[in-house]
């Protein structure tokens, strides 16, 4: 019988011990794993902290090297060092008593161990190793921590990391923890909700060097901050933003100025407007500690993005604003903008400018359309140009930015001439890659086949996190594209349109295509 003496249990002969060289002491739930080696004791534990394969199987080398022989993890039971492979191989301090082992199995407290599990966590996610962090973020919550924790502190590892400022990781990290509230106590799916996120963070960040934010601070003035964004003066638009949270304010009250800025210009395909609404929602989710990290690689985003207005494709959007008054009355449907291109787009949507709620609707299901008819041709394509190198993502971008124009635009009314003008660019730009007599019957479903999208998320199968945060964006901005607007034209068309997309899937790695423009560019070359 185990009997206990203070924090030590008894497990047994030291002799017996030496005989056999290990065996396995239960106590509880726990397999303890004692081995004798040139007159020492050591106990661990018997699973192996990687996939749990019992390490009573593994080897023992020189005195104190145990290997694992099903991945050859090793681990030094003199100081509990993990020399080959990842997690913590947790060790029992044994004490000897003439003939007679005792084992310390006395479990740290939480509060004692949460800092060492943040610490391997932020191991895990410099090599990138997805399982390993799926592994410290459950013990985390074993040990109670708050998960969202992990979360926070992830942003804080890799803010500064992102040379040109906030990708979709950041984005998709409100769309995750977004979908996480609706769970109800399932385990394994909550779990995915922090893995996904976090593991995204770490793959765009990976092995990358820290690109610092200045720490200079200027009194917070919403129209120089303005400027500072418009001329692409990241350390004075950081100071100021330094200097707001510095004076006590939060991130919605400087909404307002980054929204306008990320709809100044057709910036960056539409993501610097996305990424306005979602760094909004991340904070929301994870505090205002949150707020510093998340502000300063939105800033730099908004920094460093392209200004597509710039290029001759769409030069036509700051005539179109400049002419924008307000009285255009002409009614408007989707149909109107069926097969424009970007000028004649611009110009139908100057007609109809006095309503611009319709517009946004006739706007969205338009996008749909061309969502729906997407001519997969030009994605399977290997000798076009590279002007011609579409995907569906590129049609996901025009439904995601309606998202964000709606939920922008409804706060902050002034901006919808750039918001309606900005989606007449995506639907233009996207039609010529549109195929009008493609047969689309079938693909409409119930609107509750919602519930199917988003259960696929938790099992999506894709390496690229940026192609499974575009299914879970896409099926959360539809979500509530519908819930807003659940009698609309476009709804149909949307879930028609993303019914096929996930049924023929996005083609990321185009070989011979890459090759074939790569030997025509290089042959062009001076």
């Amino acid at each position: 019988m185990t009997t206990a003496t203070s924090n030590l249990v008894a497990a047994g002969s030291l002799q017996e011990l030496k005989e056999s060289g290990k065996r396995i002491f239960k106590h509880g739930a726990k397999q303890i794993l004692l081995m004798y080696r040139e007159g020492q004791v050591w106990a661990c534990n018997n699973r192996c902290p990687h996939e749990g394969y019992p390490l009573a199987e593994g080897t023992l080398t020189g005195s104190c090297t145990l290997t694992c022989n099903w991945h050859n993890w090793k681990f030094d039971l003199t100081n509990g060092e993990t020399l080959v492979g990842g997690d913590t191989l947790r060790q029992y301090p044994v004490t000897l008593n003439g003939d007679e082992i005792w084992l310390d199995v006395t479990d740290p407290s939480p509060e004692s161990r949460i800092p060492k599990v943040m610490d391997d966590l932020f191991v895990a996610m410099y090599d990138y190793d997805y399982t390993r962090i799926a592994r410290e973020l459950a013990r985390l919550e074993k040990l109670g921590a708050d998960p969202l924790s992990a979360v926070r502190q992830a942003l804080v590892w890799t803010h500064n990391h992102y040379e040109w400022g906030m990708t979709h990781a950041n984005a998709a990290a409100a769309d995750w923890l977004t979908l996480r509230r609706t769970l109800n106590g399932d385990a394994a799916k909550n779990l995915v909700c922090l893995v996904e996120p976090i593991a995204h963070m770490a793959w765009d960040t990976l092995r990358q060097p820290e690109f610092p934010y200045t720490e200079e601070i200027k009194d917070y003035d919403p129209e120089a901050l303005a400027e500072a964004i418009e001329t692409e003066d990241e350390d004075t638009a950081i100071a100021l933003c330094r200097g707001a949270l510095g004076a006590g304010l939060t991130y919605k009250d400087l909404e307002p100025v980054l929204a306008a800025a990320a709809l100044a210009h057709y910036n960056d395909f539409g993501h610097a407007a996305i990424y306005v609404t979602k760094v909004g929602e991340l904070i929301d989710h994870l505090g205002e500690d949150a707020t510093a990290p998340a502000l300063f690689a939105l800033i730099r985003e908004l920094i460093y993005a392209t200004r597509e207005d710039l290029i001759p494709e769409f030069r036509g959007y700051d005539n179109a604003l400049a002419e924008w008054d307000n009285t255009g009355d002409t009614p408007v449907t989707y149909e109107d903008f069926i097969g424009l291109s970007v000028n004649k787009a611009l110009a139908r949507v100057l007609k109809s400018s006095a309503h611009p709620h319709e517009l946004f609707e006739a706007l969205l299901a338009a996008s749909a359309w061309n969502y729906l008819h997407f001519d997969l041709t030009y994605q399977r394509h290997t000798e076009l140009s590279v002007s011609s190198n579409i995907d569906w993502l590129d049609f996901t971008h025009a439904i995601t930015f309606a998202n964000a124009v709606r939920t922008l635009c409804t706060q902050y009314p002034d901006l919808w001439p750039q918001a309606l003008l900005q989606m007449a660019c995506f639907v233009g730009r996207n039609t010529a890659f549109t195929d009008k007599t493609l047969d689309v019957s079938g693909w409409e479903k119930d609107p509750a086949s919602l519930d199917h999208w988003f259960g696929h998320l938790f099992d999506h199968a894709q390496f690229e996190h940026i192609v499974s945060c575009h299914l879970l964006k896409m099926a959360t901005a539809i979500k509530a594209e519908i819930a807003h607007a659940p009698e609309a034209p476009f709804v149909p068309l949307v879930i028609a349109a993303h019914n096929r997309f996930l049924a023929t899937g996005v083609k990321r790695r185009h070989v011979i295509r890459t090759a074939t423009q790569a030997l025509e560019f290089v042959g062009r070359e001076d």
